[in-house]
């Protein structure tokens, strides 16, 4: 079985506490940084390595949206940020669609063909210009335009083989504080967030999304704790109001927008979990690891555990082929094109 820890790694090679760590039943996926890449070769053969440690094999992620947040450049393509596809789109719509679908393909493919299971994308918040941290990683600020080139560039990853994990639920866009390094507030009322932020979700989530990731922020007229540690909004709202059955994962929960909950990273990964996250993410802070790999007491039951399989990589993928290579250059091209500026 795989543990309900997503976790990251030192550094490029895995060391003789990474693999330790690796192999605790606890965990159930790592998260790749900057730090882990020098190249294609290096990141596949990292790949095999912590995927021959387990049975079943570990998940294994990265954030990888284009733009600033993209964590491996040489020998890849170098994103645009997808605010592009939004400006896309409103020049033409349909245009808008096909750059989405090849945006997403593009990072997809790149990623499954050195063995990685899936990146921490689409960014569904709304970019009411106001939010430093999401700013450009946000599609657009109209809810439907959103849903229809978040769906657009879904088809895309699908098509390589990956799985879509939307986020920060129910939206990280209102909020200007970056809950990195601040405790944000959103104080509007829920009957608004839901007629806005929350649309993507409910237009997307019925076989579309197969993971989300809630926010680090405190909607203050819905609950007085961020909505990942709130199961007003994990298990009143995004499971049984909007009927969501994918897997749910919470930011990294070292990050200042987690403290409010506890001090302790073990009491705030036991309570993102109570609250209704399947998996609990926790970055750059290997003491914090181990302590909650000593300490936490948790067993995934047998629906998280089939929900969090869903999220592996569908199909092997080889930069090699005729194929590949073909819808390679198709994609970088349609991307190439479009002039937004």
């Amino acid at each position: 079985m795989l543990g309900p820890l997503f976790v990251d790694i030192e550094g490029a090679e895995l060391t003789a506490e990474d693999r330790d760590i690796l192999q605790h039943p606890l965990v159930g996926g790592v998260i790749y940084f900057t730090r882990n890449f020098e190249s294609q070769e290096q990141i596949a053969q990292l790949t095999c390595d912590i995927k021959a440690l387990r049975t079943p094999e570990l998940l294994i992620a990265v954030d990888h949206e284009g733009g600033r947040v993209q964590r491996f450049r040489q020998g890849f393509t170098v994103l645009p940020a997808v605010n592009t596809v939004g400006q896309a789109f409103d020049k033409h719509p349909e245009d808008g669609l096909t750059y989405a679908f090849h945006h997403g393909w593009l990072m997809a493919s790149e990623l499954r063909a050195v063995g990685i299971d899936f990146s921490f994308a689409p960014v569904l918040d709304l970019d009411y210009g106001r939010s430093d941290v999401i700013g450009n990683r946000a599609f657009h600020s109209d809810p439907q335009t959103v849903a229809k080139i978040a769906k657009s560039y879904i088809e895309g990853m699908y098509e390589a083989g990956m799985m879509a994990t939307g986020k920060h639920f129910p939206g990280h866009g209102w909020a200007d504080e970056d809950s990195h390094v601040a405790i944000p507030h959103d104080e509007r009322e829920l009957i608004m967030i839901m007629q806005n932020d929350v649309v993507p979700y409910t237009l997307l989530y019925d076989k579309v999304l197969s993971a989300i990731m809630p926010a680090h922020v405190i909607y203050d007229a819905v609950d007085t704790l961020p909505a990942c540690f709130s199961s007003k909004w994990l298990k009143e709202i995004l499971r049984d109001k909007l009927g969501f059955q994918g897997v749910i994962i919470s930011d990294d929960l070292t990050m200042q927008g987690a403290s409010v909950v506890a001090s302790s990273v073990t009491e705030r990964a036991v309570a993102s979990l109570e609250a209704g996250c399947d998996m609990a993410l926790i970055c750059n802070n290997r003491t914090d690891v181990v302590k909650i790999i000593d300490n936490l007491n948790y067993a995934v039951s047998e629906e998280s555990q089939t929900r969090i399989e869903t999220l592996r990589g569908v199909k092997s993928i080889s930069d090699k082929s005729e194929a590949y290579k073909h819808s390679w250059h198709h994609a970088r091209n349609v991307i190439a094109s479009f002039d937004i500026n």
